[in-house]
């Protein structure tokens, strides 16, 4: 599935913006993290009134020297966005243990109408394969109904260890995010999709990129297009 994320500076960018995505998105991210005074509620109604049948994930990405303050509100922001009936929810696996139970606990009360994505983000490196594994498996005992390791590629052999990771979830037939970032990583955010990964984050246009070597919309779609008519 196409999923856009939403990374305007301001509430009113991010709804213009989720009204430009929602046509060719089946799932619109809303980054509160970057999103300046966000009023939840309202983005997530602007992209039901846009198009009922996109789903939304709503993410708070941690700031670093973040207290535990701000840990709690950011955790608090999820929640709300269950309450609100978000189809997804995304926490790092490195949150401690309390506030993913906590944020957990939430989503079964209302009885599992969101989907809670357990994530991992190296910026720097791909880990051998076995710890990608060890990482897999700490995802999906944390309660993960959809694991998200994403790592940085520093050459193209990096993309062979996550790839072998989304054959090693399609196997096991659990829901796995997983791709290589950076220029290097470019040829993983193509083939992962192919091999079953869950989601594949693209932009809505260039220059508006959330992450390095996020490829467009349109990009993703010819590219797609070419390898379904190859013979």
């Amino acid at each position: 599935m196409i999923c856009i994320p939403i990374a305007a500076r301001t509430h009113a960018g991010a709804m213009r913006a989720i009204e430009r995505s929602v046509a060719v998105a089946d799932v619109i991210e809303l980054r509160m993290d970057l999103i300046h005074k966000g009023r939840l509620v309202e983005l997530i109604e602007q992209v039901r009134a846009c198009d009922e049948a996109v789903e939304v994930l709503v993410t708070h990405r941690p700031q670093a020297g973040g207290d535990s303050s701000q840990e709690r509100s950011r955790i608090d922001c999820l929640k709300e966005a269950v309450f609100l009936g978000a189809d997804y929810v995304d926490v790092e696996i490195e949150t401690k243990r309390a506030l993913r139970d906590d944020l957990r606990e939430a989503i079964v009360c209302l009885q599992h109408r969101t989907a809670l994505i357990v994530s991992h983000h190296d910026f720097e490196r791909t880990p051998p394969l076995k710890a990608l594994r060890s990482l897999f498996r700490r995802c999906i005992q944390a309660g993960a109904d959809i694991v998200k390791i994403v790592t940085w590629a520093e050459n193209p052999q990096d993309n062979l260890r996550v790839l072998g990771l989304v054959a090693d979830a399609g196997r096991e037939d659990i829901n796995l995010v997983s791709f290589c970032m950076g220029p290097q990583g470019r040829i993983s955010r193509i083939v992962a999709p192919m091999l079953g990964s869950y989601l594949s984050y693209v932009s809505l246009r260039r220059g508006g990129q959330s992450a390095s070597g996020q490829l467009t919309v349109t990009e993703m779609n010819k590219i797609m297009d070419i390898l379904r008519r190859a013979p």
